[in-house]
């Protein structure tokens, strides 16, 4: 047993991130080296409740403590230390959405995840007001359709968050936000960084003219930036997170930060020309901008890293779950004659499959919408596999065409980026559920938007391992040191990468397979209308 790791442990030299993904909580604690010692996991879904993806509260908590309790008993068993004490400590969720809170701190409706797309109104009024595009998903569109439907729990809004800010909030008594979480609540104002005074008093107007006095500056989260104090965990917030009373309360914390966020920082992903795509639930790239956009694109989100930079970020919300049900239903098929494969095994052979199909899927066609697509303006999903009765219906086709589809939408926004506004990667940085099979989707992605894709050893901890990094930026940064350069230099300093190049043959194939992709949105728009 490594001696130093337990004499860090007892002193408190560790840090912690937790991230509240679509559906996995997880807790990873790094060392002094930024090597992950322990983690914990606790699955999760969301539910579609009266026409709203939502996560219950409860749920959230139970999450919490279980991730920290299977994390903190690995500490034990492992190092024979009791976690008692941490460095610091920061919480990072799925970005965007709606908790709205009272003065009593009650919830007045039920969570409003990233997921829904019912927001389209509120949407195009405020972008057209603002200049700005502000996308169906985040916190501000959700607010005002809350105007426009003229809901009652509008004029009871105290306070207005995203997931994280309200995890941070309980464990801190802090109503604070990172500024890359917070650039997915209301546009953020790249001097200040902060919330941007102009619009805010744009939108103020605008209730008022609906009838409604809300002041946004009274009820949204302060903006902190990466390396800023946050609070500490009050004895409350201990309690919550480790009902078994071990957890010392005064831990500091960072601010809480957004999924988007947290990837960039474990990709190293931060720096102007550089860029990220997280393939899970949903499908995502940040783009971090050294210019401006020339236009206002409703494909294109502009938001910040953890540290205010500006971003483009393109954003798909469908993504792996089509692709698990089916990878399900094959195991099914196996279970019938008494097999059983592991998940990861079975996950393997059919993600290798797909590279033996043809190059353009064999004209097989699938639309991955299990949720509303904004970027192909689908305010809801149906699931749908479609061919002509001459379609080559193999294991590899069919494998390679449900692995397009999971990129599909994110391909039409990057179009507009690198088409457009002639913006130029490098290369990607990958992460997420599409990435664990070696050398597939990370292939595939590197052909389909024509730009190399690289995956790290260290970026398969994901968002959690980069919140715990940003907990420990908080307090071993030097005095001028920034979040650019402490990964540069302290974390990734020899990191090693896989990059695969686009390969000629299945960029054609997957230019075919979206022209087809294109041509066939009006099956996916009658399917919406057609199946209720």
């Amino acid at each position: 047993m490594d001696q130093s790791i337990q004499e860090s442990l007892s002193r408190g030299n560790t840090f912690l991130g937790i991230e509240l993904g679509s559906t996995r909580i997880k807790a990873v604690l790094i060392g002094a080296d930024f090597s992950p010692l322990a983690s914990g996991t606790y699955d999760w879904e969301n539910r579609l409740e009266d026409g709203i993806w939502t996560y219950h509260l409860d749920d959230l908590w139970q999450g919490i403590q279980a991730s920290f309790q299977r994390l903190s008993g690995e500490v034990s068993s492992r190092y024979r230390v009791p976690l008692i004490r941490l460095g610091a400590m920061g919480i990072s969720a799925m970005m965007h959405g709606y908790l709205a809170f009272d003065k009593q701190g009650a919830l007045l409706v039920p969570f409003r995840t990233w997921r829904n797309t019912a927001t389209e109104r509120a949407a195009e009024i405020l972008s057209e007001h603002f200049h700005f595009n502000i996308p169906q998903r985040w916190s501000i569109a959700h607010l005002y359709q809350g105007i426009l439907n003229q809901e009652g729990h509008v004029k009871d809004i105290a306070f207005l968050t995203t997931l994280a800010g309200y995890v941070h909030w309980k464990l801190s008594g802090e109503k604070a936000l990172g500024i890359g979480d917070a650039s997915g609540m209301f546009p953020i104002d790249s001097r200040t960084k902060t919330f941007h005074p102009g619009m805010m008093d744009r939108f103020d107007a605008l209730a008022r003219e609906a009838g409604v006095a809300v002041r946004l500056q009274d009820i949204l989260p302060r903006v902190l930036s990466a390396g800023e104090k946050a609070g500490v965990l009050s004895a409350a917030g201990a309690r919550l997170l480790d009902p078994e009373g071990n957890l010392a309360a005064g831990i500091p914390l960072c601010p809480p930060e957004g999924d988007a966020g947290t990837g960039m920082i474990a990709t190293n992903s931060v720096a102007e020309r550089t860029g990220n795509v997280s393939a899970g639930t949903s499908i995502f790239a940040m783009v971090v901008l050294d210019k401006a956009l020339s236009g206002v694109y409703p494909e294109i989100d502009l938001v910040t890293t953890p540290s205010g930079k500006p971003v483009a970020m393109v954003h798909g919300n469908n993504c792996t779950t089509d692709l698990d049900a089916w990878v399900r239903l094959f195991n099914e098929v196996l279970h019938v004659f008494g097999m059983q494969v592991k998940k990861n095994a079975l996950y393997d052979a059919l993600y290798g499959k797909a590279l033996e199909g043809e190059a353009a899927g064999g004209g097989l066609l699938s639309y991955n919408y299990y949720g509303g697509e904004p970027i192909t303006r689908l305010e809801q999903g149906r699931p749908l596999f479609v061919r002509m009765p001459d379609s080559s219906l193999t294991l590899a086709n069919f494998m390679r065409v449900i692995l397009y589809s999971t990129m599909a939408t994110l391909k039409i926004g990057m179009d507009i980026l690198t088409e457009k506004e002639g913006i130029r990667l490098d290369r990607l940085l990958g992460h997420g559920g599409l990435f664990k099979t070696k050398g597939v989707g990370q292939r595939l992605l590197a052909s389909a938007l024509n730009v190399p894709v690289a995956v790290m050893e260290r970026a398969g901890e994901g968002g959690p391992w980069g919140m715990a990094l940003l907990a420990a930026y908080l307090v071993q940064k030097g005095a001028a040191e920034t979040l650019e350069d402490f990964l540069r230099d302290k974390v990734f300093i020899h990191a090693h990468e896989e990059v695969v190049e686009p390969d000629g043959k299945d960029r054609q194939g997957f230019a075919d397979f979206m022209e087809q992709y294109k041509a066939g949105m009006p099956i996916e728009r009658a399917a919406v209308a057609c199946l209720r």
